[in-house]
């Protein structure tokens, strides 16, 4: 990750506008803020979230709260609860991310 040219700042995710990206069940609320190529993302699931695709993006996620599922393209399955992360490079692994109660997480790609 560089953030070149990106002096200390600060963020107040409350502040910010929330996006809503529908899954194939559920909802991905998502507060964003990019510096260069680097995006910074507050999301929030609903309960039932299943996303309606899947990701080849790299990520470093972290569960704040709930329980996050996530299924790899070749069937493998990591549930994370909060205080739990992951990180996976881009075009590694097919990914997506599904929850049956609800997650909040902070993500960096």
């Amino acid at each position: 990750m560089n953030l070149a040219g990106h002096p200390f700042s600060t963020i107040d995710w409350s502040g910010l506008e929330t996006t809503v990206h529908a899954g194939e069940s559920g909802e991905a609320l998502w507060r964003r803020v990019e510096i260069g190529d680097v995006r910074l993302r507050m999301v929030e699931y609903t309960p039932g979230y299943l996303a309606d695709h899947w990701c080849t993006r790299g990520h470093v996620l972290l569960v704040l709260d709930g329980e996050l599922r996530t299924e790899l393209g070749d069937g493998r399955v990591s549930v994370l609860t909060a205080g739990q992360s992951y990180q996976i490079g881009t075009d590694m692994e097919p990914h997506r991310s599904s929850t049956s109660t609800g997650a909040r997480l902070f993500v960096v790609d």
